[in-house]
């Protein structure tokens, strides 16, 4: 009787922790931060066009491309493919994003191509790419906006995310943000 009532207590305890007092929290978060809850859109002219913290898909070359999708860039479904680095399938995929990649990227060496823009993230819609992985892209972006490589780097430059708490993880370029001020940059000239 004792070992039931111990399971039960722990189930109650369990249940209003994290089926309502989380939920709460996470909640109360939400309302002391709504840009970010929100996940941070964009505005462009009045017009919502994405979100930060939300990966898009750019395939024309005057755009800067962001990470592959396995989820096809839809928020709703975040995940990845679940295949593991040997599996025929994923290696497959990597191996035609590659050649994708250098069929619109010829002044590109297959040994200069950074590994985030052929591998999907494990969310799906990761916004950013590395520093790298937009630096690689400039000679294509450049000859598609008629625009100098120099310039474009200058840009890339002003773009970079400095790591969480100048701690945490990698520097980084937001692709949405990145193409937004080219859409701007390439206006003004």
């Amino acid at each position: 009787m004792k070992s039931l009532r111990n399971v039960l207590g722990l189930h109650f305890t369990t249940l209003i922790m994290f089926g309502l007092l989380f939920p709460l929290l996470i909640w109360g978060i939400g309302k002391l931060f709504p840009e970010q809850a929100n996940g941070l859109p964009i505005y462009k002219n009045g017009k919502l066009v994405g979100f930060a913290n939300i990966g898009q898909q750019f395939t024309q070359d005057k755009y800067f491309w962001g990470r592959p999708s396995a989820v096809n860039y839809n928020a709703a479904a975040t995940g990845g493919s679940n295949f593991g680095p040997t599996n025929p399938a994923y290696l497959d995929s990597v191996k035609q994003r590659i050649t994708d990649f250098l069929k619109r990227n010829p002044d590109i060496k297959r040994s200069q191509i950074p590994s985030d823009l052929v591998t999907a993230s494990g969310s799906g819609i990761d916004p950013d790419i590395s520093v790298q992985g937009a630096l690689v892209q400039i000679p294509r972006v450049a000859k598609a906006r008629g625009i100098s490589q120099n310039k474009l780097k200058k840009l890339v430059e002003k773009h970079i995310g400095k790591p969480l708490l100048g701690l945490f993880g990698p520097k980084r370029v937001n692709v949405l943000k990145l193409n937004l001020a080219l859409d701007k940059l390439t206006k003004k000239d």
